[in-house]
């Protein structure tokens, strides 16, 4: 089932929050119900969030053009669209990137009629979700080669085809090497506190074929001591200019255990995760989730109703921990600025091209 595909006039999204014992879609016919599908973690992941908006402000021009309305009337309500939009999470840049080809779109069509922004949006929206698909098996193919055959590879998180549009970032790279013919073995961290490595990656991995072990977040540096890993590789929902890499909270601890162990950590993600307008990772906003998160898990609370919580969703990764980053365009390396505005530069232009 796909993350996300728009039929029948709607966009419906894989409830995340219910898998792996579930597979329910919403259905979407308002950008308000995108919005609350967002914040509610139905649909999470960088890229996912970036599109799910995208197809959000789709809706929202839909409903807004009804009638045909003057242009300044379909413009203040696309902006208060956008606006709740952008207001859903604040650490995933692929959002923000998402709207900003949304108002460039606007822009280009200040002639234009509100129907006719309507139809223009749908379509741009699923021309970002092809693009999606193709940046991440480009991204999976460059990543590949990092992998050695019979490699044991930990990752932290969810970073595949339910983050993105289709196929994955970090997983993605893993599935890529396997289609090579590599043999792996993933070590799955379970990714306290909602658990997306217990409940989503290792649900893709088993759908794929590829052998996993599932872990607990504070097992890593034991299997590392060990031996039995060779290789760490995530996903990122904001890169700073610099290469510092805003992650799922306790990426940082497996940066800092795997240089601590002589093991290569590698980042993947697409140019949109890419913020050079955040010189490095202090500009990077960090989200503070609810303290019910931390305190229980889903119905059954674990702590004390009184306990102090401290819930940040991310934390960010120190560039000087950073093997390489992988993207659609290349493999990067350290210093990672010029390559990383290299990736943007020539990401820009086959949007431009595919406009």
């Amino acid at each position: 089932m796909n993350t996300m595909e728009w039929r029948d006039g709607a966009l419906w999204l894989l409830d995340q929050t219910r898998l792996p014992l579930e597979t329910v879609q919403i259905e979407c016919r308002e950008y308000e119900t995108v919005a609350d599908a967002i914040r509610r973690l139905s649909v999470r992941g960088a890229p996912a969030i970036g599109l799910a908006a995208a197809f959000g402000a789709a809706l929202a021009a839909r409903t807004a053009s009804a009638g045909n309305p003057p242009r300044a009337e379909f413009e203040a309500d696309m902006e208060r669209a956008l606006s709740v939009l952008a207001g859903t999470r604040p650490t995933a840049v692929n959002l923000f990137w998402a709207i900003a080809r949304v108002r460039d779109l606007l822009a280009r069509h200040s002639s234009s009629s509100a129907a006719e922004v309507a139809d223009a949006l749908q379509v741009e929206s699923q021309a970002m979700l092809r693009e999606d698909a193709e940046a991440n098996r480009r991204m999976g193919q460059h990543g590949a080669a990092l992998i050695p055959d019979g490699a044991n590879v930990l990752t932290h998180c969810n970073a595949g085809a339910l983050a993105t549009g289709a196929f994955g970032t970090a997983l993605g790279v893993i599935f890529a090497a396997q289609e090579m013919g590599k043999r792996l073995h993933v070590w799955v961290d379970e990714t306290r506190p909602l658990l997306q490595g217990a409940r989503l990656t290792a649900w893709e991995l088993e759908q794929a074929g590829v052998p996993y072990t599932l872990i607990t977040d504070n097992m890593a540096g034991h299997f590392m001591a060990r031996g039995q890993i060779d290789l760490a590789i995530t996903g990122a929902d904001r890169i700073a200019a610099n290469g510092d890499t805003a992650n799922k909270i306790g990426t940082y601890t497996v940066a800092t255990l795997a240089n601590a162990h002589g093991l290569p950590f590698y980042v993947a993600a697409p140019a949109s995760t890419i913020d050079l307008d955040a010189p490095d990772g202090s500009a990077i906003p960090i989200e503070e989730r609810s303290p019910g998160e931390v305190g229980g898990f889903r119905d059954v609370r674990v702590a004390p109703l009184n306990a102090n919580v401290a819930n940040p969703a991310f934390d960010v990764t120190p560039a000087r921990l950073i093997r390489a980053i992988v993207t659609e365009e290349s493999v990067i390396g350290p210093p990672f600025k010029p390559g990383l505005r290299r990736a943007v530069e020539r990401a820009s232009a086959t949007h431009a091209v595919v406009r």
